[in-house]
């Protein structure tokens, strides 16, 4: 294997703590009751993946979640509910990453939104000062700005034009064993950070 010069890093369930059980039960009390078939870790539906790949609108994202909750429900319950999947940073993993950058190149790829983009800046200008994560990384890459998702190959073989990076020498890591194989697709080494592991726990 070629020696790593380059790694990315997702972000939910990496660097950031996320809880799908918390939107998935807020929508339910909001009358979504098959909230876990349109979104979750391993699916997003087609409304789900317009918004993360920046094909709708956030006021066209709740009209059209409207329909499947309960008569009077506003945006702002949907959006709390959203957001409700949004914890906090891992803060030693933050500080992971400050080490990292001093000997390889640093990219984030991520499937998110406006709305989470918003919400988690917030969440990280709380926690630690700062307004955004892109002074950890050489580029960060949000799915609906770059309007590709994962896990499709075709997404990492962008990031990775983008970045002037060689898939041989890069390094992958995901909470998502869907993610992970589309990157394996890709030909980028992987590796599948699981729910008891912290960036702190591997070896670079």
């Amino acid at each position: 294997m070629k020696k790593i010069k380059n790694i990315i890093f997702d972000l939910g369930g990496v660097l950031l703590n996320i809880d799908y059980h918390k939107t998935s039960g807020a929508f339910k009390m909001l009358g979504v009751q098959q909230f876990d078939e349109l979104y979750s870790q391993a699916n997003a539906n087609l409304l789900f993946e317009a918004l993360e790949t920046g094909n709708i609108s956030e006021e066209g994202f709740y009209q059209s979640l409207q329909q499947y909750c309960r008569p009077g429900t506003d945006w702002q319950q949907m959006q709390t509910a959203w957001n409700a999947i949004l914890l906090d940073f891992r803060m030693e993993s933050l500080a992971v990453l400050d080490v990292l950058k001093d000997n390889y190149k640093l990219f984030l790829l991520s499937n998110t939104n406006s709305i989470h983009l918003t919400a988690f800046n917030q969440i990280l200008r709380e926690q630690t000062g700062k307004t955004s994560l892109d002074g950890y990384f050489i580029k960060s890459y949000y799915s609906h700005i770059i309007r590709m998702r994962k896990p499709y190959a075709t997404t990492y073989q962008w990031v990775l034009n983008d970045g002037n990076m060689v898939a041989a020498e890069t390094l992958f890591i995901d909470d998502s064993i869907n993610n992970i194989k589309g990157a394996n697709e890709a030909g980028i080494n992987t590796h599948l950070l699981t729910p008891t592991e912290n960036l702190s726990d591997l070896q670079f």
